[in-house]
């Protein structure tokens, strides 16, 4: 199973999301956004999902992270603005929440065997992906003209979520459901 811990967004933040993605320069491949979600910690393939089912469960349970609200504004890109290969939508309320469970979530993943994180946690929500350097140019543009606010949603949950690769892309399912209290 190929698994990543995320916080998944609503239906609701759709259409704000795909109407940001339409004014992205090309020639950018866009993500599906009723994929869109909050990755705290990529797990990727194991034999093992009852580990991370166990360390989701314990890192949630180790923190004390009430129901909150997550704000997705502005943009961003990895792994910096000369080597664009991701953009994305950042979080201006809830990011500290997000980065507590996060701290959890990479404690009790590791804990439990997983590898550890090999960069710095940035929460956000990835909109496009650059197979090349093809217009960097008006990408960074973009990302230094536009101030986006997508909207605002309620944390209630993070997930263990399982990510199928097909010839369509990805497709996620939920394999653990961990309820803030």
């Amino acid at each position: 199973m190929r698994l990543f811990v995320a916080v998944t967004l609503p239906d609701a933040l759709r259409d704000p999301l795909a109407a940001l993605q339409s004014d992205l320069p090309d020639p950018l491949r866009r993500t599906d956004p009723a994929d869109a979600h909050l990755t705290l910690k990529f797990l990727g393939e194991t034999g093992q999902p009852d580990d991370a089912r166990d360390a989701l469960r314990a890192a949630v349970a180790s923190v004390d992270v009430a129901p909150f609200t997550v704000r997705l504004c502005g943009l961003g890109v990895f792994p910096d603005r000369d080597c664009i290969r991701v953009v994305w939508v950042g979080v201006r309320e809830g990011d500290e929440a997000l980065s507590t469970l996060a701290a959890a979530v990479e404690r009790e993943t590791v804990a439990a065997g997983f590898d550890g994180r090999d960069h710095v946690f940035t929460p956000h929500v990835t909109l496009a992906r650059a197979d090349d350097a093809r217009g960097a140019a008006r990408v960074r543009d973009f990302v230094d003209e536009t101030t986006p606010d997508v909207g605002s949603f309620r944390v209630e949950a993070v997930r263990l979520v399982e990510s199928v690769l097909d010839g369509d892309g990805p497709r996620y399912q939920t394999v653990e459901r961990a309820p803030l209290d």
